[in-house]
């Protein structure tokens, strides 16, 4: 990619620190890594952040996730590797990520209560705004 157009976590440090201290948090949240990581990866191939792919690709490779699974990604509603568990959240990521096009309504919220407690959908929703923030960070800056 082309230079860096500003070194926003030199300039703008507390307010990254903070965004960093909730990546630590969720990396230790009972949702798990794997998971968070999964979420990540995908959020960052709708926003095309090619830094964020690599990064969060080579994360979930690293903890044994198999490739196939993550070249199947992009197509996960019909895919036979993923479970109805991660259905639900990738649906939830997707809807977040896009949510100018139409909201958040019930139909992708209400299956997550099937799998997760409340602390952890809304550690999944800090999660999803947090990689949108990082994705547009990185593409913004041209990291």
């Amino acid at each position: 990619m082309s230079q860096l157009r500003l070194p926003f976590s030199t300039l703008s440090p507390a307010a990254y620190e903070g965004l960093l201290a909730t990546n630590r948090a969720l990396a230790d949240s009972s949702l798990g890594p794997t998971l968070v990581e999964l979420v990540y990866l995908r959020i960052s191939q709708i926003n095309g952040c090619a830094f964020c792919l690599g990064k969060h690709a080579k994360a979930l490779r690293d903890s044994g996730i198999a490739q196939v699974k993550l070249d199947c990604l992009a197509g996960w509603r019909i895919s036979e590797h993923f479970d109805e568990r991660e259905k639900a959240v990738l649906a939830w990521a997707e809807a977040l990520t896009h949510v100018t096009d139409k909201g958040a309504p019930d139909t992708f919220y209400l299956p997550l209560k099937d799998y997760f407690n409340d602390a952890q959908i809304s550690d999944l929703t800090f999660a999803i705004s947090l990689m949108n923030a990082f994705n547009r960070l990185a593409i913004g800056m041209q990291l």
